[in-house]
């Protein structure tokens, strides 16, 4: 097990971090072993290590004091597999889109509560064209928000409906009116943002569906305004839900 580094101070995260790497390599790792390796006393390393257990990160062996990596590791892992999973079967179906439109497509999940961009395809016409990968974006004032949103059971719904800061004028800041927006584009099966993040751009987008049918993912077209007027939405709006239920369809969603 490596000694840990201390990263602005934050001690107890790099222990715990050093921890899981020293057990996921080892496999089954002591108390007493841990406090040597990381320098600290006994009684410290088994707070750092009783933490972990909490968490279902680690889970003890039926030798007392040994420790070995938990199921929650397994949830964590396959979170970030699901992802990589909606990216990869996507991907192709993402570049269709964009030859197709000629504008910006995006795979976006919900994360922390906003919208978090996973992939990102430039159309033929999307010219010098913001990269949003890895970026999180507002919920209410994104159509792959809106469409991320209107996946939530009601109960969820309510937790992610906190503040809702306006972008333009035209942003939704009354939770009442997102709320008919969402049922909407429940309804609908697609959901459109005009000038609401920033005035002048326009995105459309529709849910990724995994096999029992839960909203994972949202997929996007946008563009200028300008180009995406009222007719050209109407043209996207079939465009993009057909490629996002092609991608619930690769997931194991539906039936052809």
């Amino acid at each position: 097990m490596d000694k840990p580094r201390t990263v602005d101070g934050v001690q107890s995260v790099d222990r715990a971090l050093n921890i899981l790497e020293g057990i996921a390599r080892l496999g089954v790792v002591g108390v007493t072993e841990i406090a040597g390796e990381l320098g600290v006393h006994k009684s410290t390393a088994f707070r750092l290590v009783a933490t972990l257990e909490a968490h279902g990160l680690v889970e003890q062996t039926g030798e007392r004091g040994k420790y070995r990596l938990g199921v929650g590791i397994l949830r964590l892992a396959g979170a970030t597999t699901a992802r990589l999973d909606v990216v990869q079967e996507a991907r192709s179906v993402c570049r269709k889109l964009a030859a197709e439109t000629g504008e910006t497509v995006n795979i976006a999940v919900l994360s922390e509560h906003s919208a978090l961009y996973l992939d990102q395809v430039a159309g033929s016409s999307a010219l010098q064209s913001h990269n949003w990968v890895g970026q999180h974006i507002p919920l209410h004032a994104t159509s792959n928000g809106k469409v991320l949103l209107s996946g939530l059971a009601p109960d969820d719904l309510e937790e992610f409906l906190g503040a809702l800061p306006a972008y333009t004028e035209l942003t939704i800041t009354r939770k009442g009116k997102l709320r008919k927006e969402l049922d909407h584009a429940r309804d609908v099966g697609h959901a459109v943002a005009v000038d609401e993040l920033e005035v002048g751009l326009t995105a459309v987008a529709a849910p990724i569906r995994n096999a029992h049918g839960d909203v994972i993912a949202s997929m996007s077209v946008s563009g200028p305004t300008l180009r995406l007027d009222r007719e050209r939405v109407d043209e996207v709006v079939e465009q993009v839900i057909a490629a996002a239920t092609e991608v619930s369809y690769r997931l194991g969603w539906g039936h052809r």
